[in-house]
This record gives C-alpha cells, structure tokens and sequence, in this order.
C-alpha cells in the first residue's frame, strides 16, 4: 500500500535437522532492503552477520504495524501446511548467524606437562560460540514460541545468549500445557500488544 513492490517475502531459512526452506513473511521493508542489508554485511564480514535494527528506517509505515502486531508471520501457515514449521517452536534461523553461532571456538588451560612452559596454555577441546546453540536445530522451527512472548527481538550477541535460554528451556519443557501458554500469550500480544 504505501511502497512498490511483492506483498509477500521469502527468505532461505534453516530448520529441523538443518533442512533449508523458504520461509514467507508479508514484506514489511522497502524493496531491496535485503540487498542493502547484504552490502552492510560484506562490508563487515569480520565481524560476521548484521543483527535486526532497531527502528529500522527502511521498514514501510504498514511494515511497522504488521510487525508489532505480528501479521507479518501469517504467511507461515503456508510453511506450516507443507510440514517445514509448526505452530509453535524456535524461530527458524537464517543460515549465516547458524554458522555464526555455531562456529567451533578453542577452549584454552593452563599446560601441565613437565616440558610445557611455565604459564603457557594449550587447547583442550572446543565449544561453539553461543554454546548449546544447535540445539534449536533438534526441533521443527515455530511461528511463535517461548523466546518470542518471552523475549523482545535479538540485536546483540548477548541477546541472542539470553533469548537461546527460553528456547532451551522449551525444548527441555515441551509440553501442551507450555504451547496453550504460548498460545495465549502470542494472542495478548497480538491483539493488545503487550504481555512480553
């Protein structure tokens, strides 16, 4: 209505047994935000994928009511009806912060052998960056979930640490009991926009 360009949106997605899908959403950006978020992200591939914005300026004036209303995940009842997603479970992830987060990092201690010098440090094993991150993979991704009514959007490293524990304690947790709880708490917000 108010910016040119598809209705609906896809973006590869990764899920269950890391199976890639397309995941639609109602397009909430101008287009061609997904190019310009590309360009940021080759300009800084050091530091690995960009992290949703908050008050993105490139989200259209529908795009932000369909977004905090989340009608913008409607489109998902199509993911849902071909068996890639359910109705409640871990956001499905795009493939680079999976690899981001999953990268195997060095875990360091203290040298023990008698040729070891005095204060070095040798490597042990190795963890992932975020650990326990794969975990998520080990369940069909949701349109809504724990993390969700629990947690607002992730734009740090550290957020996405914090919103990985309601998604653990789901997956530990999983019951019908816990989906009517998200049920419910996914329809206050939606319709009132608030309950997080």
């Amino acid at each position: 209505m108010d910016s040119p360009g598809p209705v609906l949106y896809k973006q590869v997605r990764v899920a269950h047994n890391r199976r890639k899908f397309f995941c639609y959403k109602f397009r909430t950006m101008i287009a061609g935000a997904e190019i310009l978020k590309q360009q940021l992200e080759a300009e800084n591939e050091a530091d690995g994928p960009v992290f949703k914005i908050k008050d993105d300026p490139r989200v259209t004036a529908v795009g932000r009511y369909l977004r905090k209303s989340g009608l913008d995940e409607l489109p998902q009842l199509y993911n849902i009806m071909r068996g890639e997603m359910s109705f409640i479970g871990p956001r499905p992830e795009r493939e680079a912060f999976i690899r981001e987060f999953q990268q195997l990092i060095p875990l360091f201690r203290e040298g023990r052998r008698a040729n070891d010098p005095s204060g070095s440090q040798v490597i042990y094993g190795y963890r992932e960056r975020i650990p326990y991150y794969s975990y998520r993979l080990m369940v069909k991704p949701g349109i809504t979930g724990w993390a969700q009514v629990m947690h607002s959007y992730s734009a740090t490293l550290e957020e996405t640490k914090e919103k990985l524990e309601f998604d653990l304690y789901y997956i530990k947790n999983m019951s019908w009991v816990l989906d009517l709880a998200i049920l419910l708490k996914t329809i206050r917000i939606v319709l009132f926009g608030w309950g997080r």
